[in-house]
């Protein structure tokens, strides 16, 4: 059983700032590279950015590289996700998932394995 929960979601005002968390259920979180997603309405869900198991971060969305930090916590056996500068267009629902061989492919356990499935996510508002 594999089960990742996100929380930490809000409403924030432009140029704000929000901490996500990821916390790992039945496993052990630092065997894994994880992936924050987010879909907004009407659109495809994509990758935000990874982080590995070396603690490496890979970003899959420009748009957010020097605004949002990864980071892992093995002890709490948690990821977060530091969201800085917050625009609108971040407005989404943000998702975690463990991450298919690293984060190179950008392929989760969720598509493509049967350990878990995507979770509800965590409601990020960015307005004014």
């Amino acid at each position: 059983q594999v089960q990742l929960v996100e929380s930490g979601g809000g409403l924030v005002q432009p140029g704000g700032s929000l901490r996500l968390s990821c916390g790992a259920y039945g496993f052990s979180l630092d065997h894994y590279a994880i992936g924050w997603f987010r879909q907004a309405p009407g659109k495809e869900r994509e990758g935000v950015l990874c982080i590995s198991i070396s603690d490496e971060s890979t970003y899959y969305d420009d748009s957010v590289k020097g605004r949002f930090i990864i980071s892992r916590d093995n002890v709490k056996n948690t990821v977060y996700l530091q969201m800085n500068s917050l625009k609108p267009e971040d407005t989404a629902v943000y998702y975690c998932a463990p991450m298919i061989n690293g984060c190179f492919g950008g392929s989760t356990y969720y598509d493509y394995g049967n350990l878990g499935s995507w979770g509800q996510g965590t409601q990020v508002t960015v307005s004014s």
